[in-house]
């Protein structure tokens, strides 16, 4: 019995080992028939077809990162109410996953409302 358990995983591995040779085949082959100029305009940082001048270091507002916070919260919360919203209608999931839901909802606006409240969400 332990033999065909291991066995399946022979087809697994296949697939894998299948999957890592084509990868590299495809890197080589890559490297062997690219051609190779190299020049100093190739090894130019690229600014949107904008000649980079002066250093490269900028300060950036610290808004810009509360935005992808939030956004990052926002997309977790979609996360957790897709596969919520597809397994509600199942036998057995009535009212206890609604008020759950509720309850993280509850806490996503809470935060929100803080956020807002903080004065966080204003742009100027």
């Amino acid at each position: 019995m332990n033999a065909d358990y291991y066995a399946t995983y022979t087809v697994v591995l296949s697939v894998l080992l299948l999957g890592v040779v084509f990868a590299a085949v495809a890197l080589v082959a890559n490297r062997l028939l690219r051609p190779t100029n190299p020049s100093r305009e190739k090894y130019l940082t690229y600014e949107s077809g904008v000649v980079p001048v002066g250093a490269g270091w900028a300060q950036s507002h610290v808004r810009y990162y509360v935005f992808a916070y939030l956004y990052v919260v926002f997309a977790v919360d979609a996360i957790y109410l897709f596969p919520w919203a597809t397994i509600f209608a199942a036998p057995g999931f009535g009212w206890t996953t609604l008020v759950e839901m509720f309850v993280f909802l509850g806490f996503i606006a809470v935060g929100l409302l803080y956020a807002w409240r903080k004065g966080v969400l204003t742009w100027t």
